[in-house]
């Protein structure tokens, strides 16, 4: 089978589409033809080694897919071959082929396509972690979401409005603020701009915005905080923007403000009734319409080197999705 595939931590220029070996389902697993694969910004630092986890080498990236069990490993139950299932994989979906523990797949409805369903489960689930769980997100307050063009962004605005929250959403460029405004977003903020935070003061009457979702980081950290109303939460998601910033911690107590971390993986880990409730609720969302994922962008294998770069840079928009076959993630979605 084709496959991305990562000899040694480094530019992401290194990886090669090879021929390897398909991976067969063991005990517990399902074998995936994979229909399509989302980029997420996790793979970007995996391949880098700049990740927390650092996968032994060779390794093919990819958290996250959508495609149809081609075989069912010992002891899965729920599950057969021809299935449409969407799944979290660690690594190892940048591929035709790729096997996963069952536990971490889900089944996809059949009236959505591929790449939308590849899209779906890591950047909602933390979203809806993040909103939901840690914030206690409440109807009526106002959110602040930061790099609200990405895939975790939009996914971030989706779910806010979803709970009744008003979002102000903040991005780099024209472009990016319309397609937050096309998710949903109430006001929109350009943060290259010296006074974006007098923007946030005016659009809020002063008081501040109750909930900060960062996962750019950066020089964007402080004002964002300085911005939030009294007991504002401010929920520390990642930090695409490659600092991780240094806080004076008087901010916090000015105003009693709350520095929250976020941490979907290990949560999932810990407390997986939630997770599952989690995943219930937003896949009642995806039927009743309430959310879309972005896919901005679609490209083959030979392309996800190219695309991965792209993200790293912060010149992508919604989601990237890979389509390690024939393209059928894109042709599916097309018929929706």
């Amino acid at each position: 089978m084709k496959a991305l595939v990562c000899h040694a931590y480094g530019p992401i220029e290194n990886l090669q589409v090879e021929e390897i070996d398909a991976p067969a389902a063991g005990r517990g697993q399902l074998s995936i033809d994979v229909m399509a694969a989302s980029i997420n910004f996790p793979d970007v630092l995996t391949v880098q080694g700049l990740y927390q986890v650092k996968p032994p080498l060779p390794f093919v990236p990819g958290a996250e897919l959508a495609g149809t069990v081609r075989a069912v490993g010992e002891g899965v139950t729920g599950f057969r071959a021809g299935d449409r299932v969407v799944a979290l994989t660690g690594t190892g979906a940048f591929a035709e082929q790729c096997v996963v523990d069952a536990v971490n797949a889900a089944p996809w409805l059949a009236s959505l396509g591929f790449d939308v369903g590849a899209s779906f489960v890591l950047a909602y689930g933390t979203s809806l972690h993040a909103l939901q769980t840690v914030a206690r997100l409440q109807a009526g307050e106002t959110v602040l979401v930061l790099g609200a063009a990405g895939g975790v962004g939009i996914a971030a605005i989706e779910i806010a409005k979803a709970l009744g929250a008003r979002v102000i959403a903040a991005a780099s460029n024209a472009d990016k603020l319309q397609l937050a405004r096309e998710a949903g977003a109430d006001e929109t903020v350009d943060y290259t701009q010296l006074d974006w935070r007098r923007a946030i003061d005016a659009l809020t009457d002063g008081r501040g915005v109750d909930v900060v979702y960062d996962p750019v980081g950066g020089p964007y950290t402080e004002p964002a905080l300085r911005a939030t109303a009294w007991r504002g939460r401010y929920l520390v998601v990642g930090f695409a923007a490659g600092d991780i910033p240094k806080l004076p911690l008087n901010l916090t107590l000015l105003k009693e403000r709350i520095i929250l971390g976020v941490f979907w993986g290990e949560a999932m880990r810990r407390e997986p009734l939630q997770h599952a409730a989690n995943l219930r609720q937003l896949t009642n969302w995806v039927k009743a319409g309430r959310l879309r994922p972005a896919v901005t962008e679609r490209v083959q294998l030979e392309g996800a080197a190219a695309a991965m770069v792209r993200l790293a840079n912060r010149q992508a928009m919604g989601k990237l999705v890979v389509l390690p076959g024939d393209g059928n993630g894109e042709a599916e979605d097309a018929k929706q």
